[in-house]
């Protein structure tokens, strides 16, 4: 006779694990948990203030400024401060870092001399940011001004003399190419990032100085994103400044008719030049009013806020006053977190802070 409990174990065996299966599997309709990512904008400060030059009344004036605002670029050593940016960058590891201001400074001499600094932002960031065992890559880049001019006895006692009298041929220059940079974490499984665009606003201003009217010309650069297969426009830009806030909020008019123009999920960073408070233009209100999410309201804090240390980044209180950059949001993609970055000294000696502003750092749940 067969004994009735010989394949009882086997059976309640396979009941149990078919019990356990039939959990594990979502039921038909249930959606998966949502992808969440981090995004980051940071304006890298492109090491002076403009002003000294933008200011200046007459010929020798403008060359002074020129030399001011190159030998604080210099001071403000780029080089150290990218070791700060890019250990923020490590502790935070965003999938998508929108840059501002990614300077690009080049001297040139005609004569012999001592050869004096050039840095290329980017070119020291990357290696910075490898150095410490990461693997970021440029997913796209838009140059914005090219503003170059004669240089006059910068950093050492006449290291590039002025010109014979009478003549207008000066031995050194020095150029300025600003950037806007969408940078990717290429080590971040899923991250796809492809079809990368840029443009320039057809609403620019325009400076008058001694060598001419020139023009900062402000841009855009977008790249479609995949991840974990959500769909996305990651775009990134660097507004007009505040004392032209009727150009600024021409460029937000047609940041929103243009880059960021979708039926489907738009992520933007950039650093504004507009106040959340609405103190110094409406260009925040212009961007946020129906179309973008702002990923700092959901700290339910007002502050926040990112802008400015002095121009030589020496003062050792903060001087932060308002709130211009940004991580904004549009369709399904919802910020759960935001923090500021970069936002404290990180050495004892100038320059003592990484950049004048603040970054941001926002967690994005794509729905």
């Amino acid at each position: 006779m067969r004994n009735p409990w010989r394949n009882t174990g086997r059976l309640v065996l396979a009941a149990a694990v078919a019990g356990s299966v039939l959990v594990a599997v979502p039921q038909a309709g249930q959606a998966a948990t949502p992808p969440k990512l981090k995004v980051m904008t940071q304006n890298l400060y492109l090491g002076s203030s403009l002003d000294p030059a933008i200011e200046a009344t007459g010929g020798a004036e403008f060359l002074a400024a020129v030399a001011t605002i190159y030998s604080t670029a210099i001071k403000t050593d780029f080089p150290a401060r990218a070791k700060a940016i890019a250990a923020s960058i490590k502790a935070q590891r965003p999938a998508l870092v929108g840059l501002q201001e990614v300077s690009k400074w080049t001297f040139a001499r005609t004569n012999e001399g001592p050869a004096l600094p050039s840095y290329d932002f980017l070119t020291i960031l990357l290696g910075e940011l490898k150095a410490q065992g990461l693997n970021y890559k440029v997913g796209g880049s838009v140059n914005n001004a090219l503003i170059s001019a004669p240089l006059v006895s910068p950093v050492a006692e006449q290291a590039c003399p002025p010109p014979p009298e009478g003549s207008l041929v000066f031995s050194c220059s020095v150029t300025l190419q600003d950037r806007d940079v969408i940078l990717y974490n290429a080590s971040a499984e899923t991250l796809r990032v492809s079809g990368k665009r840029t443009g320039r606003y057809r609403a620019q201003a325009s400076l008058p100085t001694p060598l001419g009217a020139v023009s900062f010309d402000r841009g855009w650069v977008s790249v479609e994103v995949r991840y974990q297969g959500k769909r996305f426009r990651f775009v990134n830009t660097h507004l007009e400044v505040e004392g032209f806030a009727k150009i600024q909020e021409a460029q937000a008019a047609e940041f929103l008719a243009g880059p960021a123009k979708s039926r489907g999920t738009v992520v933007a960073t950039g650093d504004f030049n507009s106040a959340s408070d609405g103190s110094t233009s409406r260009s925040y209100r212009i961007l946020t009013r129906k179309y973008f999410s702002d990923a700092w309201v959901v700290k339910r804090d007002g502050k926040g806020l990112t802008c400015c240390q002095n121009s030589d980044l020496s003062n050792t209180s903060s001087q932060y006053k308002t709130r211009i950059d940004l991580v904004l949001t549009h369709g399904n993609a919802v910020s759960t977190k935001a923090v500021r970055v970069n936002d404290r000294t990180f050495q004892s000696t100038v320059p003592l802070w990484p950049s004048d502003h603040a970054g941001v750092v926002a967690t994005v749940k794509l729905t």
